[in-house]
């Protein structure tokens, strides 16, 4: 039942994303008269701290530089995100590799052309105070999580890998949203979230100190974001989509030597923007992630072979995906390498 929740939602149309006019048909100029094409990314949730390259990269003039005039927009979840880039309703989707996998198993022509946030921020959180400091720790405890999503179906094999059965731990069904509430009302003693997301928000919204028990420091890892973009676009506008992976993997890059900036950047991008030290402590986060010991050294965004096939065969043995495919059925290895 939860796979054909996790499937439906995949392939549900994206009513909450307006179908937007791509790019790659319009043009633009820039101050110095250099042609630009336009071209469209929406963002997997609301802007916080993750996205910071993407905004610095535009402010710097790193997407002016390889001929982008970029346009960045607020997603509304991983699975719309990937719906609307399949169906060509945005030039490029920044979105979760598992809802990637999930649509692709069910037919979505869509592919990734590089993962950049190659160490997964899943974890379980929760106050200090809290007392989780290994995964043992969590026997008897109530956790938030989302059913369907990515970290809930994910949640069991962490505990298997840690020598604890599902029934061992109570996961209480929570809206994403209200995720963060529920610990800080006390209603539930932690929840499943990202290092790099909800953590700095729940401290900064309760004063106090918050743990994690992250999945890739206990035995589990596997991709989170990265770019993508749907087939009939990379078929029709290989040239494109390369420039826009280079000119992506050079600003995470500018962004990661200059953090504050980055950050600042940021300024103005959302009503919904958390406040300037939550971003700072997100971005922070999120710089840990780039790579797995296999990508050390390489640029933001090139992946390795091996580390896509681990994450397809855990998702496999989530249930995400029904048969388990090569890489290339779900990944561009020539729109990163380097």
């Amino acid at each position: 039942m939860r796979f054909r929740i996790i499937a439906a939602a995949v392939l549900a149309p994206a009513l909450a994303l307006t179908a937007a006019a791509c790019g790659g048909d319009d043009g633009t100029t820039s101050a110095s008269g250099k042609k630009l094409t336009k071209v469209t990314l929406t963002l997997n949730w609301y802007p916080y701290g993750e996205h910071a390259p993407f905004y610095y990269g535009k402010k710097k003039g790193i997407y002016e530089k390889h001929g982008i005039d970029l346009e960045i927009k607020a997603g509304q979840g991983s699975q719309k995100t990937v719906q609307a880039t399949g169906a060509g309703q945005t030039d490029f989707g920044w979105a979760d590799t598992p809802a990637l996998l999930a649509a692709v198993d069910k037919g979505m022509p869509i592919k990734s052309v590089g993962v950049f946030l190659q160490t997964t921020p899943a974890s379980v959180q929760a106050f200090t105070t809290a007392n989780l400091k290994t995964p043992a720790d969590l026997k008897g405890k109530t956790i938030a999580g989302t059913a369907g999503d990515a970290l809930s179906r994910t949640f069991p094999v962490f505990l298997s890998k840690n020598g604890l059965s599902a029934n061992d731990v109570h996961v209480q069904n929570t809206d994403p949203a209200g995720k963060i509430a529920a610990v800080i009302a006390g209603k539930t003693d932690g929840l499943v979230g990202f290092a790099n997301d909800q953590g700095p928000t729940m401290a900064n919204k309760s004063g106090k100190q918050v743990s994690y028990l992250r999945y890739a420091d206990f035995g589990v890892n596997f991709f989170s974001n990265g770019l993508m973009v749907g087939e009939r676009k990379l078929k029709s506008d290989r040239d494109l989509v390369k420039k826009m992976v280079a000119a992506t993997s050079e600003a995470w890059t500018a962004a990661e030597g200059d953090p504050d900036g980055a950050v600042a950047s940021m300024a103005g991008a959302s009503e919904q923007l958390p406040p300037t030290p939550v971003v700072t402590e997100q971005f922070k986060t999120t710089l840990t992630l780039l790579h797995t010991d296999r990508t050390k050294g390489k640029a933001p965004g090139v992946n390795d072979p091996a580390d896509w096939e681990q994450t397809i065969a855990l998702f496999k043995q989530a249930g995400v995906i029904e048969k388990a495919e090569s890489p290339a059925t779900y990944w561009v290895r020539d729109a990163a390498q380097q």
